[in-house]
């Protein structure tokens, strides 16, 4: 009897680790580089809250916003060795990895509006993008809305020639090089977390983004001027580590797909609202000059940029040029 007990006493010790294990949640670390008051901050925030319910509790997200665990040029490496499981970073940083047909999404004056952007990544471009990153160990899971590009400087840009000689930080898409390098302008990749001391310091004169950025960033302090020119915009892919991905029980991945796909919607039905709101902040906070362009100025950066469109071509290959071309119904010469 007494060996009988002893018995059960270690083979329930042995596998104590296991149900404390089989108990632990499954952690998720989703890191991105900007604020959580921004329309990305928001939706990542959305996802922890939607899938720690729709699991019930069975999954943990760790939220790292504003670069406080990766910084962008070291983030999707970290997530390719698993040392993170969840990414969103602007579709522009995928080039490294030698997937460079991203960067087609950064064709100045590509969206008209933020329906037709959506209609596209919805659409046959986002899943063919997409099954570029499969290769790579990564899976995408979704399209995040950051609406469009405004562009700043320490003195009025409403020519193409106001560009002239300035030097403006891009985030390392090579079409955004391109389109600076045809306004006179000297393009600086430069990572998200160092721009507002750049700005500060004349390292750079200016830079490109959404208005919740400039806000939440406090970019508009260190800028006299911003231009509202919309000339681009700028969207996120919600990635994850594949082989992570593939690992998780089937139940529990399709509630997180739930979660992200509600998490989604709801990030994108934000991001308008969020940009207008902050772009009306720094309308108040009176730090800096707003300058809207008028047809005649917007005509004249629309031909200054336009033969961006034909050399992206030997950039980003004729494939994914055709395709966009046939979705958006937009000439690509």
């Amino acid at each position: 009897m007494r060996k009988l007990l002893l018995a059960v006493a270690a083979a329930t010790f042995a596998l104590a680790p296991a149900i404390a294990q089989a108990q632990s949640p499954i952690v998720i670390k989703f890191s991105h580089v900007v604020a959580n008051d921004t329309p990305k901050g928001k939706g990542a925030l959305k996802f922890k809250e939607l899938a720690e319910k729709y699991t019930d509790g069975k999954v943990k997200i760790e939220v790292y916003p504003n670069s406080s665990l990766y910084k962008d040029k070291e983030e999707i490496e970290a997530l390719q060795l698993g040392s993170v499981q969840m990414l969103a970073p602007s579709t522009a940083k995928f080039a490294p990895l030698g997937i460079k047909e991203f960067e087609a999404l950064d064709l100045p004056w590509l969206f008209k509006d933020d329906e037709t952007y959506a209609n596209a990544m919805k659409g046959t471009v986002g899943k063919w993008l997409f099954q570029k990153l499969e290769a790579k160990g990564i899976t995408g899971l979704a399209y995040w809305d950051n609406g469009f590009h405004m562009v700043s400087s320490n003195r009025s840009l409403m020519k193409p020639e106001d560009f002239k000689g300035l030097k403006f930080r891009i985030s390392g898409s090579k079409i955004a090089d391109q389109y600076f390098r045809l306004m006179g302008s000297i393009p600086q990749i430069m990572a998200f977390s160092e721009v507002y001391q750049a700005l500060q310091t004349g390292v750079v004169d200016g830079c490109e983004n959404t208005a919740s950025n400039y806000w939440t960033q406090k970019f508009y302090e260190v800028q006299k001027d911003i231009t509202v020119s919309y000339h681009a915009h700028l969207q996120y892919a919600v990635i994850v580590n594949s082989k992570f991905w593939s690992g998780l029980p089937p139940d529990i991945r399709a509630q997180l797909e739930k979660a992200m796909n509600e998490a989604t919607d709801y990030t994108n039905s934000i991001a308008r609202q969020e940009n207008e709101d902050a772009l009306a902040e720094i309308k108040k906070a009176g730090k800096t000059t707003l300058h809207y362009l008028t047809d005649a100025d917007r005509k004249a950066w629309q031909e200054a940029m336009q033969p961006t469109y034909k050399w992206a071509k030997g950039r980003v290959g004729q494939e994914v040029l055709d395709l966009v071309a046939k979705e958006l119904d937009v000439k690509m010469n």
